[in-house]
């Protein structure tokens, strides 16, 4: 309640969409690169595979089942965790169903890059507009809090175990996965100043600092 009432909300919501949707079209464009997935997207089509639903529907199942995991880790989820558990997995099957699949090299690198870049940027925007962090986001700083594991290494950890288990169900991993790896961190680090929300505390304008996945 307080980050809703802590001002700019109608901006921060339509950041906190758009953000979201771009990162469903950048989650779209790695997938049809053919050159890697993003590691839990490797997870979450490995179990598509499996099953007669979309990658989108998965995306979303997935997403409510790793907000069960932040009971024990006394992680408060927001209005941001929320969308980001529904909103992506939406955004991601409507553009799948109009992205077609990279048909030659030049376009399969310009989609994978593109697709490294946008999600950075979107990961910046619904961290920016701090109504709360994703599903996946919590479950990595809960785990990081309560280990007392710094985040890059609880994330890294977190990646590897999925990266794994999707790629033994038929998930794709590829140049893209490694390179969105190595530059996801500096990408949304990059893009994070830009669009993040200065909130209003107490009277008081300020700017909340949130943290890069």
């Amino acid at each position: 309640m307080a980050q809703l009432r802590a001002g700019r909300l109608p901006l921060r919501l339509l950041q906190l969409v758009v953000g979201l949707t771009i990162f469903g079209f950048a989650t779209s464009l790695m997938i049809r690169s053919g050159l890697g997935m993003l590691p839990w997207d490797v997870l979450h089509y490995g179990v598509a595979i499996h099953l007669p639903l979309s990658l989108g529907t998965i995306i979303i199942l997935a997403s409510l089942m790793v907000l069960l995991g932040w009971i024990p880790l006394w992680q408060a989820p927001g209005l941001g965790t929320i969308a980001n558990a529904i909103w992506i997995g939406i955004a991601t099957d409507a553009t799948l169903l109009y992205l077609p699949q990279a048909s030659t090299l030049a376009w399969q690198i310009t989609f994978m890059l593109a697709g490294i870049v946008l999600n950075g940027v979107s990961t910046a925007m619904y961290i920016g507009a701090q109504l709360r962090p994703g599903p996946r986001d919590g479950l990595m700083t809960g785990f990081s809090r309560v280990t007392g594991g710094s985040i890059r290494l609880v994330r890294t950890g977190l990646e590897v175990v999925v990266v794994v288990a999707g790629w033994l169900l038929g998930g794709v991993v590829g140049l893209g996965t490694l390179l969105f790896a190595v530059g996801i961190g500096p990408i949304t680090q990059f893009f994070l100043p830009f669009f993040t929300a200065a909130l209003e505390v107490e009277g008081a304008e300020e700017t909340v600092s949130a943290g890069a996945t």
